[in-house]
C-alpha cells in the first residue's frame, strides 16, 4: 500500500507541476484553454484516494480519543468526507444526536443546533440553510454523517492526516458548558406518556421505566409495563410496599423485563411471570449526588434521568407549603428522606425564583415528568428548584438499550443486583463467578457494577475451571475505565470458546477510588431481599489475585458479575 501511496503523490505532483506551467504558457498565451487534469482532478482522484483511504486501518481520533475502522465502520466517501455512524455521536462528541422520521437528524451542542436532512446536500444550521460536504446517508442498513461537516458548524477543528491515514477532530468550544441554559425534552418529542399509579406505590417503576421509554425516542416509541416490574421482579414486595431504583436497575439488567405495556396492564395486582424481556439493557449509569452538569448533559444525550425527592404532597389534588399550585414549582429544604420518584425531563436556569412558595437565594429549576397523571402540574409536569435537598440525590439513566438479539445467551447468579458491597477494606478487589457452558459457545461480553466513578477494571476468563490454582491460567479478555458508577456491559477484545459442560470462570479485577468495598454483591439485607437465592452460584474472592477464598467464607452473597455469549 505504502508503494501506492508513493504512486499516488508522484502523479499529484505531476499534475501540480503540469497546471503550474499551463498557468505560465497561459500568461503569455491567453488564448491557450486551461489544463483538463485540474478539471477532471475531483473526478478520477477522489475516488482513487478514497479507496485506498477504505483498504487501510482508518483511524478517527475525537477529543484525543481514538476509533478505528476495526470496531467502527467508518469510510472515506468519493468527497474526501470521513464518514462516521451516528449511533457514535452522542458520547464521541458530547451532544445530542436523534434521527426523527427516519430522514432527519437533529445535533445539538451548547446553544446551537445542526439538521441534516437525508440525501440532501444542505443542512439547517441554527436556523439557516447551509451547504454540506457530503450528505446524511443510509448505508448497509446503518445511518452515516460526515465528520468534516459536523465539525464545521459545531466548532469542532478538524484535519486529516493521509499518511497516518487518520482524521483528527477537536472541540474548539473553550471549555463552554455542552448544554444550553435551558432545554425542554417535551419540545424534542423525547418525553414518553405520562402514566398514573393509581393508589400503589410503584412511582419508582414509572420512573424507571419512563427514563427508559425517554431514551428510546425519538426513534422509537415503546409502553412499557410497569406491572411486570413491580409484580416479577424477584423481590419480597407489593405493589403497595415502594421501592428504589437499584431494584429497576437489577430487573432490567437481569434480562427479566422490560415487556410490554398492553401484554401485561397496570393495576390488576396480577402479573404474568412467563413473559421475556422485549429488550436487553447493557448500561445504567448512575450520576453523583447533586451534580447538576452531569445531570443536564445525560438529559441532553440520552434522555430523561430518574430521580428521587421527598413529597410532601401525597394526591394531584392536595395541597403543600412546599408546592404552589398556581405554577406547578416544588421545592423541599429539609431533612426528610427522599419517599418518591420522578423523571427529569429538562432544566431552566432561569426559572424564577419567586413562582415558588419558598424564599430561595436564587433561579433555575428541573422540569420533572410525575406518575400522577396528565391532571396533575402542567400535564403532568411539575418544576422543582435547584435548592430543593434532595432532587438529584440519587440519578439514574440508561444509556445502553440493545434489541434482544445482541447475545444468545446470559448466565448470571445476581437476579436482585447490587444490594451491598463486598472488599477488603481498600480501593481494589479481585471477583470470579464459576458458570457452566450450555453447548458450543463463544463468551463475547461481561456484565458488572461500578460502585464508584473512575473505576478501572480488568477481565479475565479461565477454560476448564477446576479449583483456586486455575485462577493462574487466567485469559485477559477486557479492561478500560468508567466515569460514573453504574451497571455496564464490556464487550471482550476477542471471543473465548467453550465446550458444552465446560466450568469456566469470569474474572474481575476493579480499582474504585475511595472505596473499601468495590465489588458490587447481592445478599438477604432485610425483609425486602429475604427471597435472594443464594445457592445459585460459586463465587471466589481475592485481595491480590494469587490467593482465592471461596465467597461463602467471607460473606453468604452472591458476586454481582454476569457473562453475555453467542452460539457457534
Amino acid at each position: 500500500m505504502r508503494e501506492i501511496r508513493r504512486y499516488i503523490f508522484f502523479f499529484l505532483a505531476v499534475l501540480a507541476a503540469l497546471a503550474l506551467k499551463s498557468v505560465m504558457t497561459m500568461e503569455k498565451f491567453e488564448e491557450v484553454s486551461g489544463f483538463r487534469g485540474a478539471v477532471l482532478k475531483d473526478e478520477i482522484w477522489n475516488p482513487l484516494i478514497a479507496s485506498s483511504v477504505n483498504d487501510n486501518l482508518l483511524s478517527v481520533i475525537i477529543d484525543h480519543k481514538e476509533y478505528t475502522s476495526e470496531d467502527y465502520p467508518f469510510f472515506m466517501d468519493d468527497k474526501l468526507s470521513v464518514m462516521v455512524p451516528v449511533a457514535i455521536l452522542r458520547d464521541a462528541l458530547g451532544c445530542s444526536a436523534h434521527i426523527y422520521e427516519g430522514e432527519r437528524l437533529l445535533v445539538e451542542k451548547r446553544s446551537g443546533s445542526v439538521e441534516f436532512f437525508l440525501d440532501k446536500e444542505t443542512a439547517n444550521v441554527n436556523g439557516e440553510e447551509e451547504a454540506v460536504v457530503s450528505p446524511f446517508t443510509w448505508k448497509d442498513d446503518m445511518y452515516y454523517v460526515s465528520l468534516n461537516d459536523l465539525s464545521d458548524y459545531l466548532d469542532y477543528s478538524y484535519a486529516w492526516d493521509i499518511v497516518e491515514n487518520q482524521a483528527r477532530a477537536s472541540d474548539t468550544g473553550g471549555g463552554a458548558a455542552v448544554v444550553p441554559a435551558r432545554y425542554d425534552l417535551r419540545e424534542k418529542q423525547r418525553v414518553s406518556a405520562v402514566r398514573n399509579q393509581g393508589v400503589f406505590g410503584t412511582c419508582w417503576a414509572f420512573a424507571a421505566l419512563g427514563a427508559l421509554e425517554s431514551s428510546l425516542l425519538p426513534e422509537q416509541s415503546e409502553l412499557y409495563s410497569a406491572d411486570h416490574m413491580t409484580l416479577a421482579n424477584g423481590f419480597n414486595l407489593t405493589q403497595n410496599d415502594g421501592g428504589e431504583y437499584t431494584m429497576g436497575m437489577a430487573y432490567l439488567a437481569a434480562w427479566k423485563g422490560p415487556v410490554y405495556e398492553a401484554d401485561d396492564p397496570y393495576g390488576d395486582n396480577v402479573t404474568d411471570e412467563s413473559l421475556t424481556a422485549v429488550k436487553h439493557v447493557q448500561e445504567i449509569r448512575v450520576i453523583d449526588g447533586k451534580d447538576y452538569e452531569k445531570i443536564k448533559e445525560a438529559v441532553f444525550q440520552y434522555g430523561g434521568v430518574q430521580t428521587s425527592i421527598y413529597n410532601g404532597l401525597r394526591s394531584s389534588s392536595s395541597e403543600s407549603p412546599y408546592y404552589n399550585n398556581n405554577t406547578f414549582a416544588y421545592c423541599y429544604i429539609g431533612t426528610e428522606k427522599p419517599n418518591h420518584d420522578v423523571v427529569i425531563i429538562g432544566w431552566d436556569d432561569n426559572y424564577p425564583r419567586e413562582n415558588f412558595s419558598a424564599d430561595l437565594e436564587g433561579d433555575g429549576a428541573f422540569i420533572c415528568q410525575n406518575s400522577w397523571g396528565s391532571d396533575f402540574g402542567e400535564d403532568g409536569v411539575f418544576y422543582i428548584s435547584y435548592y430543593d435537598t434532595n432532587i438529584g440525590t440519587h440519578n439514574v439513566v440508561y444509556t445502553r438499550i440493545d434489541d434482544i438479539d445482541n447475545y444468545d445467551n446470559i448466565y448470571q447468579n445476581d437476579l436482585c443486583g447490587w444490594i451491598g458491597q463486598l472488599g477488603y477494606n481498600k480501593e481494589s478487589v479481585y471477583g470470579a463467578n464459576i458458570y457452566t457452558a450450555g453447548g458450543d459457545e463463544e463468551l463475547t461480553a461481561a456484565g458488572f457494577y461500578a460502585t464508584g466513578k473512575d473505576s478501572q477494571y480488568e477481565l479475565y476468563v479461565v477454560r476448564n475451571f477446576e479449583n483456586e490454582e486455575s485462577f493462574e491460567r487466567r485469559i485477559p479478555v477486557a479492561s478500560g475505565r468508567l466515569n460514573q458508577a453504574g451497571y455496564y456491559t464490556v464487550d471482550f477484545d476477542h471471543a473465548i470458546a467453550v465446550e458444552p459442560g465446560e466450568r469456566y470462570a469470569i474474572v474481575l479485577h476493579i480499582i474504585t477510588p475511595d472505596s473499601v468495598h468495590p465489588l458490587a454483591i447481592e445478599y438477604a439485607a432485610d425483609d425486602v431481599t429475604a427471597n435472594v437465592i443464594l445457592s445459585d452460584g460459586e463465587s471466589y474472592i481475592s485481595s491480590n489475585g494469587f490467593r482465592w477464598t471461596g465467597v461463602e467464607e467471607v460473606e453468604n452473597c452472591n458476586l454481582c458479575i454476569k457473562v453475555f455469549s453467542n452460539n457457534q
